[in-house]
This record gives C-alpha cells, structure tokens and sequence, in this order.
C-alpha cells in the first residue's frame, strides 16, 4: 500500500484550474470541503483545521466550500480566520436553507426570500467578508416556488453581497426554472464511485445549461480511501454510525468493492483515493470535487490526484469492477430521502408558504 506523508510545496506541482460552469470563476480542479472541520465526523482541532486551510491555498486548492449549516455557523466562523489575511486567493462558496433547532437537529428547509436575505447576511458576518463568490441553496424547499427563492437570491447578485447562484441536491425540471431566473453557475450533489445516479438527468441537464457539477462526498464519506472497515472506528458522535451504507450489514458487503478498488488503485500507481478523484476529473473539464479532510497528509495525496491522466484501459477495468460490485445501502436515512433530488410547486403568483417541519435528523452534505 502506498502511504503519503507531507511533502515539501516545493515537491508538490499546483493544483490546475477549471472554469466554474458556462460563466463562472476559475477555481482549482479540486476544491476543499469543510464541513468535517466543525461538524458530522467527531472532534476536530480548529488550530490543526485552519492549519489544512493554508496548506490547501499553498497547493493552488483555492475552492473552499462551507454552509451556515456546519457547527450552525462555527465552519463559517473557522473560515474567517483564514480569510482575514487570504481573502483575494479564495473563491468562496457557502449554502444556506437547512433550519436547525437549538439541539443541533434539522427540523426543515426555509426557501422563503426573506430567509433568503437573513442567511446571506448572517454568513457575511460570520466570514468576516464582504461578498459570497458561490451561494447555494443547500436543499430544495418543497413548499416554497423555487422561481421565488432564486427570484431573492438574484436580488443579492444585485445588491453586490453574492457574485454566482448554485443548487444543492436539485432535480432536472429545478435546476432548469431556476436557471430561467437567473444563470445558475454550479450543481453540487453526491457523486462518487458508488453513488452514481446523478449520471441519469442531473448531469445531462447541467452540460445542456453549462453549469458545473460539484460533487460532494467523492470519496464516499471516506469508505473509497478503504480506511474504514467497521462503524467501530468512528467517534460516537459521527454522523456516519446512521448511515445507511455504514451499518454493519451494508458495510461488509460494500468492503469488496474498498478492496478491488484498493488493488486496482495500487496496479496503476496511485492510491484508492486518488482513483476515485480521478475518476471524477476524468468524467469532464465541468466537474469540480470536493473532497474534505482534517489531514495534512491526506491533503497532499489528494491534491496529486489533480493531475492524473486515466488510460483507456483504466476506464475499461473501472467500470468491469463497479459493474461486479455493486454498492448496498441507500446513501442517506430514510428520513433524509426526501430532500434530495429536490422539486419545489409551480409558481402560482401566491404568498409562498412556510416550510413544513421534517422528522428531526443531523444530516451531513
């Protein structure tokens, strides 16, 4: 197996570029998610945190990803403190719409514009910033027109406080009514090698429009580094002990496919990890990953997967082992379900409603 240490910067080429969608900032072909910084995946040190943010801008890594939703509020707060001195080399991206109770708990999804305009000036002053280069909505509200939430977020692109609109977890017939109010810039969904689905219409319907998809997750939560074996390694409080695709059951028949992917990812001279980033910056220039971490470590390795070239025949034995492995488990509770792949009703010219409560549940995305 191979095993990556910190390296010297001077050892480590800059992570290329991509343009953001049709008409988007260029950001680093692989951005960084922060939400196990602050929330989801047990303790985290925010010293050692803010110390895996400077490494990231140092290797070129400039696509930060955050939501107000993250430690309700302290990912944005972390992040501040890297923005302070650092502003001007980041293209900042934060998302807003899962409410939480005070036990920390997602009791629904506010898309109401009023909302709209509290969340985005409750993260600028959380960040510390002036404007938001990426403001998504993070769920879909299914009661409120969908042409009403982007209608109030257009109103920040023209206010100056955002510079470019995204969705999280939307459908087709969403993405497309929202990006005739304003041009949507990016699509951000679950996409790895064993969550799949967004290849269906979602992705098709992003190329169609010329919005970039920005996969969360693409390292499986972490399985697809092959690191995880049983929910036993995992801090009592992380999120990942609900999953589905994390119980017992689940988890040993999904640790064939860790492997094969483990022994392939080693025949090419890379790690598991690497593989699967790579497998999403080899599915097209429009895809931006994002893939998160607490290690220095793991950042390094990651970042070298920025520049792997896949073969032809790479691509052919990776989709013969996906094809003999197929992944068990759904990829969120049940309860969960319901909110991806979002619709929200017709615009009828009304008053939109309030959001209806949902079951409570801690949701990592």
């Amino acid at each position: 197996m191979t095993v990556f240490t910190r390296e010297p910067l001077n050892q480590l080429p800059q992570v290329p570029r991509r343009r953001l969608g049709a008409h988007g900032p260029e950001v680093s072909a692989l951005g960084l998610g922060c939400m196990g910084m602050s929330d989801y995946y047990g303790p985290a040190d925010d010293g050692h945190s803010l110390a895996v943010l400077h490494r990231a801008l140092d290797l070129g890594m400039n696509f930060l990803d955050t939501s107000d939703l993250y430690g309700q509020g302290a990912n944005e707060r972390l992040l501040s403190g890297l923005l302070v001195n650092r502003r001007r080399e980041v293209v900042l991206a934060t998302k807003f719409g899962i409410v939480r109770n005070a036990q920390g708990l997602s009791v629904g999804v506010d898309g109401r514009p009023a909302h709209v305009h509290r969340a985005c000036d409750a993260s600028l002053r959380r960040l510390g910033v002036n404007h938001i280069d990426l403001y998504y909505l993070h769920r879909v509200d299914p009661q409120v027109p969908i042409e009403d939430t982007v209608g109030a977020m257009s109103e920040l692109v023209r206010s100056g406080k955002v510079r470019h609109l995204g969705l999280s977890e939307a459908s087709a017939d969403t993405i497309r009514r929202a990006h005739k109010v304003h041009p949507i810039t990016a699509v951000q969904t679950e996409y790895s090698l064993w969550t799949r689905d967004v290849e269906d219409e979602i992705l098709p319907t992003c190329r169609e429009l010329g919005i970039a998809l920005v996969p969360y997750s693409p390292l499986g939560r972490g399985f697809l580094t092959g690191a995880i074996r049983s929910a036993d390694q995992l801090a009592a409080d992380d999120w990942r002990r609900m999953n589905p695709r994390f119980q017992p059951a689940h988890l040993r028949a999904n640790l064939g496919l860790a492997d094969a992917l483990a022994s392939l990812a080693a025949d090419h001279g890379m790690t598991a990890a690497q593989m699967a980033l790579g497998w999403l910056l080899d599915r097209g220039p429009d895809i931006v990953p994002i893939p998160g971490t607490r290690s220095l470590a793991r950042l390094d390795e990651n970042a070298r997967a920025a520049r792997l070239r896949f073969s032809d025949v790479l691509r052919e034995d990776l989709a013969a082992l996906l094809a003999r492995h197929p992944v068990s488990g759904q990829r969120y509770p049940e309860v969960s379900m319901g909110l991806l792949n979002g619709s929200t009703p017709v615009r009828s010219g009304s008053t939109a409603k309030a959001p209806e409560a949902v079951l409570p549940q801690r949701d990592a995305a």
